[in-house]
């Protein structure tokens, strides 16, 4: 059972830190290379403007930590992690179906996730 959290704890912080990529996008911090600066979601239907989608890309930024804590949480055996990660599975979720041209890959690692949250029994336990 260790060896699945801890391949489990890294999933989660990669993908925690891949959505690093939007903050850096969103927020005009810098530029990644795949994603554009954009001020529209929904497939350009929903115009944030510019401090709207900055707002998106911090967004991004907590889910990002949220995964993190998941992860360390799992690791250390805390059950609160549970919760926590579905909250940002669910927010992450949010975010990718928002930007769902650039990011429909990260929907279904969330969807994954949330299926192995409600699945798998609680570890450390």
């Amino acid at each position: 059972m260790k060896t699945l959290s801890i391949v489990v704890a890294l999933i989660l912080i990669l993908h925690g830190l891949v959505h690093l990529m939007g903050t850096i996008t969103y927020t005009k911090l810098g530029t990644v290379q795949g994603l554009t600066y954009k001020t529209t979601l929904l497939g350009g239907r929903w115009d944030l403007g510019e401090n709207g989608i900055a707002i998106y890309g911090v967004l991004w930024a907590v889910a990002a930590a949220g995964f993190v804590v998941a992860a360390i949480a799992l690791l250390a055996g805390w059950g609160w992690y549970r919760p926590v990660l579905l909250l940002m599975a669910v927010l992450s979720l949010a975010l990718t179906v928002l930007d769902w041209q650039t990011a429909r890959a990260g929907a279904i690692l969330d969807i994954i996730i949330l299926a192995w949250v409600w699945l798998a029994p609680a570890v450390g336990q």
